[in-house]
C-alpha cells in the first residue's frame, strides 16, 4: 500500500472515532452524565444488592482505564436495566458476561462522589435527567472507536422505581 492511501486510510479512521467521541460526549453532557471511554482492566463481577417490589437490585462491578485521565475506574451497573437481566436468576446477565479484559467500552453515568468510579450507567426510565440521575448507558466500543448499542437501557423494570 502506498503511504498516500495508508496516510488517507489512517485520517478516515482517526476522523471517524473522533466524531464518534464527539457525539458520545455530546450526548452524554445533554443527558446531564460524564462520560469517559477506556479499556477494561478487570472483567465483569457481580455483587447482591437490596430487594426492591421483590426484585433483587443486584451489580455488574467491571474496572477500565479511563481514556481521559488515566485513571482507573469501578463501573458499577444496575443489572436490572440489561436485557438479559433475569430476576430469578443470580449471576452476571448477557451481554455484561461477555466482557472481557482489553475490550474497550465508553460509560455515560454519574461519577462517585467518594473514590473513583462512575455509575448510573442506565436508562433513567424516561424521567428529567439531572445530574444526580443521568440518563447513562454502557456501549462496547468497535476497534475503530465506534460505538455499538447500549447494553443497559432495557425499561421492563422501571415501574418498580415509580412512587418512591
Amino acid at each position: 500500500m502506498n503511504k498516500t492511501l495508508l496516510a488517507a486510510c489512517l485520517l478516515i479512521t482517526t476522523t471517524a472515532a473522533t466524531s464518534a467521541y464527539a457525539d458520545e460526549a455530546g450526548d452524554c453532557s445533554a443527558a446531564a452524565g460524564s462520560y469517559r471511554t477506556g479499556v477494561v482492566v478487570r472483567g465483569p463481577a457481580f455483587a447482591h444488592g437490596q430487594y426492591r417490589k421483590g426484585v433483587e437490585l443486584s451489580h455488574t462491578h467491571l474496572t477500565m482505564k479511563a481514556d481521559q485521565d488515566g485513571r482507573i475506574y469501578d463501573v458499577a451497573i444496575d443489572n436490572v436495566f440489561v436485557p438479559g437481566f433475569d430476576r430469578n436468576q443470580a449471576g452476571i446477565p448477557a451481554p455484561l458476561n461477555a466482557i472481557r479484559v482489553n475490550d474497550r467500552i465508553g460509560v455515560c453515568g454519574q461519577l462517585y462522589t467518594k473514590g473513583v468510579g462512575i455509575h448510573w450507567v442506565h436508562t433513567n426510565c424516561g424521567k428529567r435527567p439531572t445530574p444526580a440521575h443521568p440518563d447513562g448507558w454502557l456501549k462496547e466500543l468497535k476497534p475503530d472507536g465506534t460505538p455499538g448499542p447500549s447494553v443497559t437501557g432495557n425499561p421492563d423494570f422501571c415501574p418498580i422505581f415509580r412512587n418512591r
